[in-house]
Parts: structure tokens; C-alpha cells; sequence
């Protein structure tokens, strides 16, 4: 009897934990370059509870069979990586990319310590001393380096991330991508870094084709009227685990105070 408490409990669980991602996602609906996230969750990771009718030792005797897990397992979420729409802006240094790839970081954290990320947000701006930033002030990354321009200067950006001043090209960003987005991972707002998989390994990363645009910015691929229909198939999932608990709470009230008194 109190298996189905377990159940719902489990459901309540992990409809919480779809509501958390999908929330997070309508939050950063109008962010640049952010990537949905969903989530994922496994039924009944034991194949069955007992060995129904099984003979081979003895007859009728239910054998127990490993762990019973009741109810849904909550499973890993992921990272949609589909690429989003555009939106003109006619700023030169706002950039965003048609195809794979990121546009590469030199990130400094609060410790002053340097690492490189990889970000998909192309709103870039020069700060007083020449050097492409984002808009968190961390250095934007050439083929070979930090990117400095005079900022006096008119620029303008091809396809192929090549920065040209007075009719020379002055810096070439660096774009890189990745063998297998599996082993990528978000890093704070907006960033992502490679990781390290069991075997100790970590994923290629190797020089994007993908093409530079000037002038416009990428958003989330996140698609509002999409997530709010699934908020409401999430909350009716979630109100049906809590009607069951609630009649599994009312049947045990009249089996301890009704039946027990007879």
C-alpha cells in the first residue's frame, strides 16, 4: 500500500526538477547566446520487483529480485546547442555565428586567475585601451592572442572573423569548436568549458568554418509559447502525484481512525 506514496513522491520530484529547467529557460529567453537546457528521467531502472510465477527453484514462490526502485528515477539534463535567431543591430562589434562553434575567451575570475572558455554571445565592445571584451570585461581571443584595435579607427569584420582597420587586417578571431558538445559544460552565465569524461580524456577542439556576422547578435533558442505549454503539462502532471498522495493519506486516515475502531 504505501508503494504508490513512494511513486507519487518520486513524480513530485521529478516534475520539480523539469519545472526548475524549463523556468530557467523562460528566464534567460531574451539572453544572448543562451542554450536551453531540458530535462531527462528513467521509469523503473529494475526490470521487475519479484520473479512472478518463476518454477525454476520451487513452484509459486515469488523470488526477490535486486533492489525494488519505485517510481521515476530522475535522470541528467542536457543542453539543446541548435543555433538561434538572429537580430540585426548594426553595431559593428556585435557578432554572432551561422553554424558550429564559439568564439574564444581569455576569462578571469575573482582570484585573478586566467582560463580559457567559449561563449556563443557576441556583444562585444573595445575598452579604453583598444582590447575586444565582453560585456563582462573579459578578453576576447585572436589567433594569436588578445585582439587590439585602434579605437579611433573604423573596423569592419568578414565572414571569416578577419578585423580590417584602414584597409588592413589587424586580427583574425578565433573561433573553435568541438568534436563532441558531451563533454561541455556550462560555466557561470553564459560561458563553457570542456571537461574531462571517466577515461581521463577531453574533448578535440579544433579552428570553426562557421561564419562571423557583423553587425547582428544571436539569441536564446529558447521558444517562449513552446516552454509555457509544457509548464502547464508540467504543473497537471504534478497536481495528479499530489491527488494521489492525498487519497493515499485520506484511505490511511479511515484505516487507523475508522476500521481501527471497530
Amino acid at each position: 500500500m504505501y508503494k504508490g506514496l513512494y511513486t507519487a513522491y518520486t513524480g513530485l520530484a521529478n516534475e520539480q526538477n523539469r519545472m526548475d529547467v524549463l523556468t530557467n529557460n523562460l528566464a534567460n529567453a531574451s539572453t544572448v547566446g543562451f542554450k536551453k537546457e531540458g530535462a531527462t528521467s528513467q521509469a523503473f531502472d529494475s526490470i521487475l520487483s519479484y520473479k512472478i510465477k518463476d518454477t525454476s527453484e520451487a513452484p509459486n514462490i515469488a523470488r526477490r529480485m535486486g533492489t525494488v526502485n519505485l517510481g521515476v528515477k530522475i535522470g541528467e539534463n542536457y543542453t539543446d546547442y541548435t543555433q538561434g535567431s538572429f537580430r540585426i543591430t548594426g553595431n559593428t562589434y556585435d557578432l554572432a555565428l551561422a553554424g558550429e562553434g564559439f568564439f574564444t575567451v581569455q576569462f578571469t575570475n575573482k582570484a585573478g586567475e586566467t582560463s580559457t572558455k567559449y561563449t556563443r554571445d557576441g556583444s562585444f565592445t573595445l575598452n579604453r585601451q583598444g582590447y575586444l571584451v565582453t560585456a563582462d570585461d573579459d578578453y576576447v581571443m585572436g589567433m594569436t592572442g588578445r585582439i587590439r584595435l585602434d579605437p579611433l579607427s573604423e573596423a569592419t569584420i568578414d565572414e571569416t572573423g578577419t578585423i580590417y582597420q584602414n584597409g588592413a587586417a589587424v586580427a583574425t578571431l578565433r573561433i573553435t569548436d568541438f568534436e563532441d558538445y558531451d563533454y561541455l559544460e556550462k560555466y557561470g552565465e553564459n560561458y563553457y568549458q570542456p571537461i574531462r569524461d571517466a577515461a581521463g580524456r577531453t574533448t578535440r577542439n579544433f579552428i570553426s568554418d562557421a561564419a562571423v556576422k557583423s553587425g547582428y547578435l544571436e539569441m536564446a533558442n529558447v521558444q517562449v509559447v513552446s516552454e509555457m505549454v509544457n509548464m502547464i503539462a508540467i504543473t497537471r502532471a504534478y497536481e495528479s502525484n499530489q491527488k494521489i498522495i492525498q487519497t493515499y493519506d485520506d484511505t490511511l486516515d479511515n484505516a487507523v481512525n475508522q476500521i481501527g475502531r471497530i
